[in-house]
């Protein structure tokens, strides 16, 4: 059995415990064990969502027995008020959490699939996505270049002030957040798969022509002012940008 059929089949003796139990409704599979089977490979984790009874969902967070039966565990880690982190023996990697069906409206999930349902339970939320995250962005394309211009500067101080970290956190990790904000303005993508929780997620496959120069705006912890050098050519190379605050960063550097 290969490794996608290995988690497919863990995820439908999942269902068949849960069904097992006389208190769940449903067992949703997301993301690559959900609508983009495609993307199922080696490294991929069982991302999946339990719908139980009214009242059923402390006794299935208490107790993780209904995931014992499915398979035996060797970790879990309860990471939210509604659901774990966990390994299976056989080092299946899983995240999940439990809800009782009204509280769907308020959860935000895209692709989701039916692993299991009870034949009368109807989901009061289309399965495809829910309250999806807003997207960043929908940003004026001057408030994202602006933003990354001053996360550049303020960076820039803080490393010149020896707070290195602080200083990669505002250019490798703040400008850049923004800069991959802007960078379906610069390539058309390249897949439709995108993560809308996460922007870094398939970034590579999506936008390669930007991709290319991560390494440069990300060459790690002594590196700050030379990514801040990189990133501010990048963002002149394709927008405009006011020459004062270039001038500032540039003298920062």
């Amino acid at each position: 059995m290969n490794t996608d059929d290995r988690l497919l089949e863990r995820l439908e003796a999942i269902g068949r415990s849960v069904a097992g139990t006389g208190q769940g409704l449903a067992v949703i599979g997301l993301g690559s064990v959900g609508t983009e089977l495609m993307r199922l490979d080696a490294y991929s984790d069982l991302d999946f969502f339990v719908i139980v009874r009214p009242g059923a969902k402390q006794e299935f967070l208490d107790s993780l027995f209904w995931l014992e039966e499915a398979a035996p565990m060797v970790y879990s880690f309860m990471n939210t008020v509604d659901g774990f982190k966990l390994l299976f023996e056989d080092g299946i990697f899983a995240e999940m959490a439990v809800f009782e069906a009204d509280e769907l409206a308020g959860i935000p999930f895209t692709g989701g699939r039916f692993v299991w349902q009870d034949p009368d339970f109807q989901l009061p939320v289309p399965l495809e996505g829910n309250k999806l995250p807003a997207a960043e962005a929908e940003h004026a394309i001057e408030w994202l270049v602006n933003e990354a211009l001053t996360n550049l500067y303020i960076g820039l101080g803080r490393f010149q002030r020896g707070e290195k970290l602080s200083a990669a956190r505002f250019i490798q990790g703040h400008a850049l957040d923004r800069l991959l904000e802007l960078a379906p303005l610069i390539e058309k993508p390249r897949t439709a798969q995108a993560d809308p929780f996460d922007r870094a997620r398939r970034f590579e496959q999506s936008f390669p022509g930007t991709a290319v120069h991560l390494p440069q705006f990300m060459p790690g912890y002594e590196n700050s002012p030379a990514a801040a050098q990189a990133i501010l050519a990048f963002l002149d190379r394709h927008f405009e940008v006011n020459p004062a605050i270039k001038k500032a960063i540039l003298d920062r550097c």
